[in-house]
């Protein structure tokens, strides 16, 4: 199987949808040995933050001397972004490779008897039978399991892909469990409040391990405290960076901007710190660590012919507002231009509303996903949010960049699929034709 057939055999399984349940990704992690047993991982869920937190704590052990896997998603442009070991992604070779390997024991999966689903899964499991094919994050999830152990990684930073509790990542025992925060997103997976979601989160907790959240939320800390005491998990709520030993002699000079990155590089101390006795990190390692650490497309600063642009994955509520703080903050007062395209299942009016005013010239565009709200609509929410500016609709990224040619500076918000696939059209990055990788539908509740 060469590189090319493995991506579309892995975009074949995209039909399968995105299945809330675990016995599909234990099964076939069985089938391959258990490698997750092999492995020791930080499991990381929450709303927003959780690949900027991911990328900190990889930095921060990796300069400490470990060989640290990483596993996120979605990427941005290369599905091989997904899985990395010392920040190196993996090869094609190795995918191809991995893709037959699982492949080959599905057979074996399908063959053992089912196990009962949990109490309370069963109506999130809807038309996922025990011989149903694996879906798309399923066979990745275990892809880069045995990938990892192979890789005798000492450390695994594990990123949820949607939710915890069912996600196809918590078949794992971490070190530490970590809730970056809790907002309002795929509310019509998660719960439509965010005491709902944030149980759905602190699912990843386990009996005895370590919980560690900067959820500010009130409602979503008491869920998370209460999931932790049950499991007998000692508790941090990380509140301010003064809590998370953040003050130095010097500040440290976090390559992430926005204040929101402080409060991810608070967390990421913090969790360093719980587990200081068993993976220990000097001080100096630590501090270095973070002002190493590199995450694209959040707010990015790329000068390409002459002009800058900023790139910034905000996609929900949530995000758009620590983006626009961060644009005040640091940029603030210098006039820029706004390419932006949503999905249609965000809160797009409220969005707009907080990105709009703050750009002279917006180009609204639809996103490379058949989610996406249509670009007249999302032109239409920012004209309402910023009647001076002029407003344009485009129906590519491409067209919609060619239409601000003149704009000297200009952010790229609203959806990591528009991201990915500015950082193309720039010449940031040349895996073009990858990005589709990150379609998914999730099945809908009973």
């Amino acid at each position: 199987m060469t590189y090319a057939e493995a991506l579309d055999y892995l975009h074949g399984l995209a039909v399968f949808g995105a299945q809330f349940g675990l016995e599909t990704t234990r099964r076939l992690a069985a089938a391959l040995g258990n490698p997750q047993d092999r492995l020791r991982f930080i499991h990381l869920a929450g709303t927003n933050g959780k690949g900027s937190t991911c990328a900190m704590l990889e930095s921060i052990y990796r300069t400490a001397g470990l060989r640290v896997g990483l596993f996120t998603s979605p990427h941005l442009v290369s599905f091989r972004e997904r899985i990395q070991v010392d920040r190196e992604l993996i090869s094609e070779a190795d995918v191809a490779r991995l893709v037959e390997e699982v492949i080959s024991n599905q057979c074996l999966v399908n063959s053992q008897p089912a196990a009962a689903a949990p109490p309370n899964t069963q109506s999130l499991i809807t038309n996922h039978s025990p011989n149903s094919p694996p879906t798309l994050f399923e066979f990745i999830t275990v892809m880069a399991l045995k990938y990892f152990a192979e890789q005798k990684c000492d450390l695994v930073i594990w990123e949820t892909g949607l939710g915890g509790r069912l996600d196809a990542t918590n078949i794992v025992t971490p070190l530490a469990s970590v809730i970056t925060n809790i907002a309002f997103d795929h509310q019509q997976w998660l719960g439509d409040t965010l005491a709902k979601i944030a149980a759905e989160k602190a699912g990843i907790i386990k009996p005895r391990v370590p919980v560690l959240t900067a959820t500010d939320a009130p409602e979503a800390v008491a869920v998370i405290r209460d999931a932790a005491e049950r499991c007998g998990a000692p508790f941090t709520l990380v509140a301010e960076e003064r809590k998370a030993g953040l003050e130095t002699g010097a500040p440290v000079a976090l390559p992430l901007r926005g204040a929101h990155q402080r409060r991810n590089a608070a967390l990421a101390v913090a969790v360093v710190r719980a587990l200081q006795a068993t993976l220990p990190v000097s001080e100096p390692a630590l501090w270095r660590g973070l002002e190493a650490v590199q995450w694209a497309g959040r707010l990015q600063v790329a000068k390409v012919g002459g002009r800058e642009f900023l790139l910034d994955g905000a996609h929900n509520s949530d995000g758009v507002r620590a983006l626009v703080t961060a644009l005040k903050g640091e940029f603030g007062g210098q006039p820029f231009a706004l390419l932006v395209g949503m999905l249609a299942d965000k809160d797009c009016e409220l969005m707009c509303r907080e990105l709009a005013p703050l750009a002279r010239r917006i180009a609204a565009v639809r996103v490379g996903s058949n989610r996406s709200l249509e670009p007249a609509a999302l032109a239409e929410f920012c004209r309402r949010a910023n009647p001076a500016a002029r407003v344009t609709a485009h129906e590519s990224a491409r067209d919609a960049l060619a239409a601000l040619t003149d704009e000297p500076r200009a952010l790229v918000a609203g959806s990591l699929y528009l991201i990915g696939e500015a950082m193309e059209l720039l010449g940031l990055d040349a895996a073009a034709g990858e990005r589709g990788l990150n379609e998914w539908q999730a099945a809908k509740r009973g």
